[in-house]
């Protein structure tokens, strides 16, 4: 969107309260991030994106009055914090909402361009696994390789790179976690086994996901600790149970199949609400039948 706003002659600034995943970094504009706003003009708008309410964006853009958001997103209970929401649940990405955008400006779709808004969809479709991968998706994602995005980079740094400390962690991950005979595979990683590895939690990406393809597994649990002792959890599903209303009880959000939520320690107490949760939504999913 930053492009497109720039072919049409505005400045455009982007704001990111963390830095970018390394395996993003490729994306053109990545490393023009900032955090401050000294360059911003007082009139600005700000345009949130991907985000179902504005705290997601952390504490330095808390202050930002609707008037002067717009808010761009297909989540699932997106809170609609903008003066001008465009919201589209059924969308497979945040980024098929940007190329609607940019289409009705009459943009042309540049390489670079087709390269971001095709991160989003492989992103978000879980490289075209997930059920979101419908027709309408795939087309778009194929109009924009016709475009020019670079599509197999795409898959490369999303699905086929992964640093030797994260691998090493899977290892661990994959060695010690637990299936539930309800169908619910978990694991934790704590501090010590990030320092163990020099590893961050950027290490972790999709580690879930390698929990979900365990045989028999309905529901993915990891939680990952922070510095604070808290419990980062990432939730995923093969689809029977939604695991966004699972994190919306725990006070996160997300996705039908991918969702998360942050937990008090100690480990013991957040795996217990954890449990509790994703199987108070399985008995709900149950009774509706």
């Amino acid at each position: 969107l930053g492009l497109a706003l720039r072919a049409l002659g505005k400045t455009v600034h982007y704001f990111l309260d963390d830095e970018v995943p390394r395996n993003l970094r490729f994306l053109p504009d990545a490393e023009l991030t900032q955090r401050s706003f000294d360059s911003v003009d007082a009139r600005a708008l700000y345009i949130f994106l991907d985000m179902s309410d504005q705290s997601r964006a952390g504490e330095p853009l808390a202050w930002v009055p609707r008037e002067r958001v717009i808010d761009i997103d297909h989540h699932l209970g997106n809170q609609r914090f903008g003066a001008w929401n465009y919201v589209i649940e059924s969308a497979a990405a945040t980024g098929v909402l940007v190329l609607d955008l940019i289409t009705a400006l009459g943009l042309p779709i540049t390489s670079s361009i087709a390269t971001c808004l095709l991160t989003a969809i492989i992103s978000d479709t879980g490289c075209f696994m997930y059920s979101n991968a419908d027709p309408h998706t795939l087309r778009l994602a194929a109009a924009l390789v016709n475009a020019g995005a670079d599509k197999d980079r795409i898959v490369e740094q999303l699905y086929q790179t992964r640093s030797f400390s994260g691998q090493k962690i899977l290892g661990r991950v994959l060695d010690d976690f637990v299936l539930t005979g309800d169908g619910i595979c978990y694991s934790s990683v704590s501090q010590a086994l990030l320092e163990e590895f020099g590893a961050t939690h950027e290490d972790l990406e999709d580690v879930v996901g390698a929990l979900r393809a365990v045989d028999h597994c309905e529901v993915a649990a990891l939680l990952k600790e922070s510095p604070d002792r808290s419990y980062r959890l990432s939730l995923r599903s093969r689809g029977r149970v939604n695991v966004m209303e699972v994190a919306k009880s725990l006070g996160g959000g997300g996705h039908f199949r991918a969702a998360g939520a942050t937990l008090e320690g100690p480990l013991p107490a957040a795996l217990e609400r954890m449990l509790d949760a994703v199987r108070a939504e399985m008995a709900a999913e149950r009774r509706s039948k």
